[in-house]
């Protein structure tokens, strides 16, 4: 007697594949072109939760903070249209920090394709250079070689987006599924034996090894081999942008951040040093203070780089030794190497440390009205409180003063967009509640998705915000200063009162005019728990730590 194989409608078979890969969260913003699958979510929120958003740029911020704190692909779902051009700020984000993720994004049915039906788009066109990967499923038999690829895709070799189209009716289908899919892992590249040793040996060579960490792909075991790696050879380790939690920053061989702001001592030590070992940055223009701090095409200093995919090697700098390999792999083969100069670089990298600690101490700036805000923060937070924020010069004294003591601590956009701060907090209280978590932001970057209070007030969630308000784009105004000096043009801004906004969504808030005043809100915060603002007013004049308008 024949067996029959159940039918399953392909909305169903969908989310049984996302159960299958381990989603555990959807953040989106309904929308009638994907019903069969909200309807497919009904009843299994105890497995798979729909986080409904405000704003579709809001839901795919949140999916890839999600990405990045978990390593596997944050998942949004937007409608078509609208939906899917507001969510393309967050997939710009995906792309440019190297995060896996992976966007549903309902389309019109496939008999009114090429119509220009209503809100009909080709979202190959459209999220070509942002995405990985970006296709239309026509054929719901297909379904799960799609699903799983995407994953593969998501998470392998540079991580980035992936952009998935649905059309409606497809969602309708009647298939029989094939057999269950396997949870996919990342794929893993081992660096070829030679370039490791030839690493090894330049490295024995070297007098002054610098070494730089950052990119996408890092896991706990990466960051632990990067450690092990450092204190066996004695080298200084600094980070690319907004990467400052791939490393302890007490330990004593990391020595700072390359940000968007010189760092005068890094910098210096860049210039000294005669080794250069990138892991995993792609040496992008941020970093590198708009392709300055090494010379294009050829470094004058020897540059070893290591990156998980070969394009990238050389796209900008041609590196005398170029690995590729998986951050995972290379640093837990690194972390197993004998000391290639017993004791030489120990001088120098405890040097740097002292620089480094000379840099962020606040007392070296006593008038700075922030300063001693985030170094009161950083004694005071748990080792994992997460900490998150978007873009503006007011994350300069977050990142100076700040301290990141574990993995997974910083979400910040290393594509510079404004907005990210307050999503991303609503991923991390959402993706690991038994964390402390808090959104910084400037007033501007806040306003720019303030509407996700009220996702982090509906779903009751427990996160903190910091606005600082100074009435303005800080950011543009300093460079208007610079190139157009007494020009105000487009960079004023009338603000809400922040502290009634916030309690209008049913937060706790408080306006904290100076360092004690902080310190009191916080602690309350903190003891309440719950959904909190803190408004900071910052003096229109200050620009950035030590900077204020009237020395440009």
């Amino acid at each position: 007697m024949t067996q029959t194989l159940a039918k399953r409608r392909a909305a169903d078979h969908l989310v049984d594949l996302l159960e299958a890969q381990g989603c555990s969260h959807i953040f989106g913003v309904p929308g009638e072109s994907y019903l069969p699958i909200l309807d497919a979510l009904h009843g299994r929120e105890d497995r798979l939760r729909f986080v409904t958003c405000r704003q579709e740029g809001g839901a795919a911020m949140a999916a890839e903070a999600h990405g990045k704190l978990t390593g596997r692909p944050g998942i949004c779902m937007v409608t078509r249209g609208p939906g899917a051009t507001n969510a393309s700020a967050g997939v710009h984000v995906g792309f440019q920090d190297s995060t896996p993720m992976i966007i549903f994004i309902g389309q019109v049915a496939r008999h009114m394709v090429e119509r220009e039906a209503f809100q009909e788009m080709d979202y190959r066109r459209v999220f070509g250079q942002m995405a990985k990967w970006v296709a239309q499923i026509e054929d719901a038999s297909r379904l799960q070689e799609y699903v799983t690829r995407a994953f593969r895709v998501a998470m392998s070799g540079r991580p980035g987006p992936v952009v998935l189209a649905l059309p409606e009716d497809m969602l309708y289908d009647e298939i029989t599924p094939p057999p269950a899919p396997r949870r996919v892992a990342p794929a893993r590249f081992q660096p070829s034996p030679d370039a490791m040793a030839a690493l090894q040996a330049r490295l024995a060579a070297a007098e002054r090894p610098l070494v730089m960490a950052g990119g996408g792909g890092w896991t706990p075991r990466a960051m632990e081999g990067l450690a092990r790696f450092a204190e066996a050879q004695g080298l200084p380790v600094t980070v690319s942008l907004r990467c400052q939690s791939l490393m302890e920053n007490d330990h004593p061989n990391y020595v700072g951040h390359f940000g968007v702001a010189p760092t005068p001592y890094l910098i210096r030590a860049l210039d000294a040093c005669d080794l250069l070992i990138v892991i995993g940055p792609r040496l992008g223009e941020m970093t590198t203070q708009g392709y300055t701090l090494l010379e294009s095409p050829v470094p004058s200093r020897a540059l070893a780089h290591v990156f998980p995919a070969g394009e990238e090697l050389g796209r900008v700098y041609e590196p005398e030794l170029a690995l590729v390999a998986d951050m995972e792999s290379f640093c837990c083969a690194a972390a197993e190497w004998a000391p290639a100069k017993p004791g030489a670089f120990e001088a120098r990298t405890d040097a740097l440390k002292a620089e480094y600690e000379d840099f962020t101490d606040p007392s070296g700036l006593p008038d700075d009205p922030l300063a001693g805000h985030f170094a009161h923060l950083a004694e005071i937070l748990p080792r994992d409180a997460i900490v998150c924020n978007g873009a503006g010069n007011y994350a300069s004294w977050l990142h100076r003063f700040y301290r990141f003591r574990g993995a997974g601590t910083q979400l910040a956009p290393t594509s510079g967009s404004m907005g990210y701060g307050l999503p991303a907090a609503v991923a991390a209280a959402i993706t690991q509640p038994e964390r402390e978590v808090y959104a910084i932001a400037g007033d501007g970057c806040f306003m720019m998705t303030c509407q996700e209070m009220a996702t982090a007030a509906h779903h009751g969630l427990n996160l903190t915000i910091l606005v600082i308000d100074n009435a303005r784009y800080g950011t543009i105004r300093a460079h208007q200063e610079r190139e157009y000096p007494g020009r105000v043009s487009g960079t004023a801004l009338t603000n809400p009162d922040f502290c009634a906004f916030a309690r209008s969504f049913g937060a706790h808030a408080a306006r904290a005019e100076g360092l004690d005043a902080f310190k009191m809100a916080l602690t309350e915060a903190r003891t309440r728990g719950g959904l909190n603002l803190i408004e900071l007013p910052l003096a229109p004049d200050v620009l950035a730590p030590g900077v204020r308008l009237s020395v440009l």
